[in-house]
């Protein structure tokens, strides 16, 4: 009776240990899922302040007359030259920091815009130019880790001569 009692206990012991490893094992998976990784916090963050932004009233700064001078292609001879008119969609909150910024926002435009050669601006539409110049201007404040003082930048004018 004794080995009975004994091999009993043995099995209660056994299904103890596994319940208490597989409740331990679900708590330690929930856990892990509801933890969001850095991408995810500084997804939801982002979108968080566009959210916020998007509740306050928007101002738009302008950024006139940016004139670059076209790459000439080959068996070109005569220069050709694009305009743009550029605005900036801010907030009342940073349209103080966005016009400070207007000196380096021309240089980086300048910059980006100068690379085309006039068949390739030909080619291109306002959107692109614009979708363009966001991705330069993102990558000029991520390289230089400061936040944008605009949310995006959009073609008023475009001239192609």
């Amino acid at each position: 009776m004794n080995s009975k009692l004994k091999m009993m206990i043995g099995v209660v012991a056994v299904v103890l240990v596994g319940a208490a490893s597989a409740g331990g094992a679900m708590w330690w998976m929930q856990s892990e899922a509801k933890a969001p990784t850095a991408a995810e916090a500084a997804a939801t963050k982002q979108a968080a302040k566009k959210k916020e932004q998007a509740d306050k009233p928007a101002k738009y700064v302008t950024l006139d007359k940016v004139i670059v001078m076209l790459r000439r292609g080959p068996n070109e001879t005569s220069a050709h030259y694009l305009s743009a008119d550029l605005v900036l969609a801010t907030t009342v909150d940073q349209e103080k920091q966005a016009k400070e910024h207007l000196p380096l926002l021309r240089a980086v435009a300048v910059r980006a815009l100068s690379s085309h050669t006039l068949a390739d601006a030909s080619n291109m539409t306002v959107e692109q130019f614009a979708a363009q110049l966001n991705k330069t201007f993102d990558a000029n404040y991520a390289s230089e880790e400061r936040d944008k003082p605009f949310d995006e930048v959009m073609i008023g004018k475009l001239i192609i001569e």
